[in-house]
C-alpha cells in the first residue's frame, strides 16, 4: 500500500503537456489533471464539441452548452492560450514566447480550423451567422461531406422557405462511408427541396464580393445570396515539420503511432484524434477513445509500471451517423444502412452535447459563461 500511495506520488511530479484543446486533447488532460501536473497548450480559450457546430449556427443559443472554457473542466492544470509553434526533447514552445518543459508530450493537434481566441468571441460568430442565414433568401453550400450534408439539413428544417443549393465535386454524397448512405442522403435532401449537383466544383475566388452569382465547373449558373464552404480542413501538422517529429510524419501529414498510440520511435510523446495515421474515418467518438486509452498509459508509465501493462488501441469499422436536421439521421451500422427518425433518435435531437459534457464533469444542461 505504501509503495502504490509512493508511486502515485511520483507520477503527480510528472509534468504532462498536450498540444491541442480540441476533443481528443482536452478530455485527456481532464483525464490527467490529478494525476499528473498538466499543462495544455491551445491557440484558444475553449473546447468546442465541433459536430454541434452546424446547429448551433441555425440556433445560436445551442453553442451556449456546446462552447466550454476549458477553465470549467480543467480546474487543476495550466492552460497557455497560444499555438504551439516547436518543440524538442523536453520543451514545446508557443507563438508568444511560452517555453513550458515536460516529461511527457501528447500531441493532439487535429485539422486546422481558425476560430476566434474567446468564447465570447466564437458565440458571437454565430449569431452572425445565424444572422447571414436568416437574411437569406437563398444559400449556397459547397461541400457534400458530413459538414455540408448536416448544414443543409439544419436549414432545410429550420427554414424550409430558404432556396438550398449543395454542389459537391464527387459522384455521391458522403464519400467518406458507403454509396447506400450517400443514395439514401441524397433522396432525403430532394425531399427537403435541397437543389444537390454533384460533380461540380465553384470557384469562390473568382466571385466579386457582393456578387450573388456563382458558375460551376460545369457552367451551371447559381443565384445566391450568400455561401458556405464546407470542405475538408488540412491536418494541423504543418508546425511539426522542422521539429523533433518530422521524421514521424507520413506522406499525408499524419503523425505515425504505434498499438498504444505513442508516436513511432519515441518513449513519451503520444499523439491523439484526427492528426494521427491510423486508418479509420476520422470522427469525434473515437478521438474520445484514443484520448482514453493515452491516458491510461500515460498513468501507467508516470508511476513506474511495466510497459506491457499499456492499451491497446484498435482501428474501428466505419460506423458513422450524420445527422438530418432535429430528427432524422442517416445511419451506416457494420450490417446496415438506414435512415430516419430512429437514428435521429440517437444523435440528432441533442447531437452528444448532453453526453459529452458529463464526460468532461459538466452539467448536461447547465452552460457556463
Amino acid at each position: 500500500m505504501e509503495s502504490q500511495r509512493q508511486q502515485q506520488s511520483e507520477g503527480k511530479n510528472k509534468r504532462v503537456v498536450v498540444i491541442g484543446g480540441g476533443v481528443a486533447g482536452s478530455l485527456v488532460a481532464k483525464s490527467l489533471q490529478f494525476s499528473a501536473d498538466v499543462t495544455l497548450i491551445d491557440p484558444k480559450e475553449y473546447f468546442e464539441i465541433t459536430w454541434a457546430s452546424l446547429r448551433a449556427m441555425v440556433e445560436p443559443s445551442f453553442g451556449e452548452r456546446s462552447v466550454i472554457n476549458h477553465r470549467d473542466y480543467l480546474v487543476n492544470g495550466r492552460i497557455v492560450a497560444s499555438p504551439a509553434i516547436n518543440i524538442t526533447e523536453n520543451e514545446a514552445l508557443t507563438a508568444d514566447g511560452c517555453r513550458v518543459v515536460y516529461d511527457y508530450l501528447v500531441i493532439a493537434t487535429g485539422h486546422r480550423d481558425p476560430v476566434p481566441k474567446t468564447r465570447t468571441e466564437r458565440l458571437n460568430q454565430y449569431q452572425g451567422e445565424n444572422q447571414k442565414i436568416k437574411s437569406a433568401r437563398s444559400i449556397l453550400i459547397v461541400g457534400g461531406g458530413p459538414t455540408g450534408v448536416e448544414l443543409a439539413g439544419e436549414i432545410a428544417v429550420d427554414f424550409p422557405e430558404k432556396k438550398v443549393t449543395l454542389v459537391h465535386k464527387g459522384s455521391r454524397l458522403l464519400e467518406f462511408i458507403g454509396p447506400k448512405a450517400g443514395d439514401k442522403t441524397l433522396d432525403w435532401l430532394i425531399s427537403k427541396k435541397v437543389d444537390v449537383k454533384l460533380g461540380q466544383r465553384v470557384n469562390l475566388d473568382s466571385v466579386s464580393e457582393g456578387s450573388d452569382t456563382y458558375l460551376t465547373s460545369t457552367g451551371d449558373t447559381i443565384k445566391a445570396d450568400c455561401h458556405f464552404l464546407c470542405t475538408g480542413k488540412p491536418v494541423g501538422s504543418d508546425w511539426l515539420k522542422d521539429t523533433i517529429l518530422k521524421d514521424s510524419l507520413d506522406t499525408h501529414g499524419m503523425l505515425m503511432v504505434d498499438e498504444n498510440l505513442r508516436v513511432k520511435g519515441q518513449k513519451n510523446i503520444f499523439a491523439i484524434g484526427d492528426i494521427t495515421d491510423i486508418r479509420e474515418i476520422k470522427q469525434g467518438f473515437l478521438a474520445q477513445k484514443h484520448a482514453q486509452v493515452a491516458a491510461k498509459n500515460l498513468k501507467v508509465l508516470m508511476v513506474g509500471e511495466r510497459e506491457s501493462k499499456m492499451a491497446t488501441y484498435r482501428p474501428h469499422s466505419a460506423i458513422a451517423i450524420v445527422s438530418l436536421g432535429r430528427k432524422d439521421a442517416v445511419a451506416q451500422l457494420p450490417f446496415m444502412t438506414t435512415i430516419g427518425c430512429v437514428p435521429g433518435l440517437i444523435k440528432s435531437r441533442d447531437l452528444f452535447v448532453g453526453k459529452t459534457r458529463k464526460q468532461m464533469g459538466l452539467e448536461p444542461d447547465v452552460a457556463h459563461a
